[in-house]
């Protein structure tokens, strides 16, 4: 009888999630049994990255993992964030599931966050990535063919036109050196396309760039439904 700890693995749609998959794939005592995504219910995207839910979806098919969604009210405050995670995790503890991954490299509030949050429900998080050196885990990651587009910036730590780039060798170069290698503070965000954890990449296409609510957004669509940005 296997003796792996279930969990799931929170997945914001990028490359930190989906290299942590990519590792704990590898690890002997945790075993990933779904993805876990919070999605402004209001417009179908994923809350913070504003990546479409179908391509969410798509994600979760293409690692091979179910998608356990948490719809978000918009706007939601804090409590009402920390009130649809635990609704949404009651049927994963009842599951027998009381493990969830995250991504995290090295902010201690949010783990300490993270694993106060995670207590008061009953469940243990894990940090697969963390204390990892992020200019050598971002080198890691490109070597290791995980793709993905900057799909989110921050314009008051990060220039508005590295939206919509290819995380890659010359985006490593080209960003200033007080900026995260892996946009830890909160630069940007990107969407994992493809990579050592996805049976096949996604097929997609890069849409317009719009800035709004203090952030400048890439917007991506799946290359098989062109459909009109909202």
């Amino acid at each position: 009888m296997s003796t792996r700890k279930q969990a799931l693995l929170s997945w914001s749609s990028g490359k930190d999630s989906a290299w942590a998959l990519h590792v704990l794939r590898g690890a002997r005592d945790v075993e990933v049994v779904g993805l876990l995504t919070t999605f402004n219910a209001a417009f179908g995207r994923v809350a913070m990255h504003a990546v479409r839910e179908a391509l969410v979806e798509q994600q979760a098919a293409a690692v091979g993992l179910p998608l356990w969604r948490v719809p978000l009210p918009w706007p939601c405050p804090n409590d009402a964030y920390e009130t649809a995670m635990e609704t949404a995790l009651e049927p994963v503890l009842e599951a027998g599931i009381n493990h969830v991954a995250f991504g995290d490299l090295f902010l201690e509030d949010i783990r300490s966050y993270r694993e106060e949050r995670m207590a008061a429900i009953g469940m243990t998080p894990v940090f697969p990535l963390w204390g990892r050196e992020t200019r050598s885990l971002a080198s890691e990651m490109v070597g290791a063919g995980q793709r993905a587009i900057v799909v989110c910036v921050d314009p008051s730590k990060l220039d508005a036109g590295f939206a919509g780039r290819e995380f890659d060798t010359e985006f490593l170069a080209d960003l200033p050196p007080e900026v995260d290698a892996c946009g830890e503070y909160g630069e940007f965000h990107t969407l994992a396309y493809a990579g050592p954890e996805f049976r096949r990449p996604l097929q997609v296409q890069r849409g317009e760039i719009v800035a709004r609510d203090g952030f400048v957004f890439a917007d991506v669509l799946p290359l098989e439904s062109m459909a009109a940005p909202a």
